[in-house]
């Protein structure tokens, strides 16, 4: 299933900030970036149910707020883009080239 999650984390303090950099990471373990705090993935019902779990373990929810979209048809069927597209969409394989050699 296709699903967009978005967040919105206080990053007022060092402990904000740190949340913030652990959920980017969590989500982008399980989809792509689509803008800062919105990813598009394309999960499972048991990776569902993992993302919900790791999110729900990292989020303050006296501070933060993260919504979860679930979509009955691909993602791409139901998005409309305004200006720059961006590449790669959900589910297109993608390849990741090392900068120079010692990144090997």
């Amino acid at each position: 299933m296709d699903i967009l999650v978005t967040y919105d984390i206080a990053t007022l303090d060092p402990r904000g900030e740190r949340r913030l950099a652990r959920i980017a990471a969590i989500c982008e373990r399980y989809g792509i970036r689509a803008q800062y705090s919105v990813f598009e993935c394309r999960l499972s019902g048991v990776g569902l149910q993992s993302l919900i779990g790791e999110l729900a373990d990292a989020v303050e929810a006296d501070e933060d707020s993260i919504h979860i979209y679930r979509f009955d048809r691909p993602i791409r069927d139901v998005r409309m883009s305004l200006g720059r597209d961006r590449n790669p969409t959900v589910g297109d394989p993608y390849i990741i080239q090392p900068r120079n050699s010692s990144d090997l």
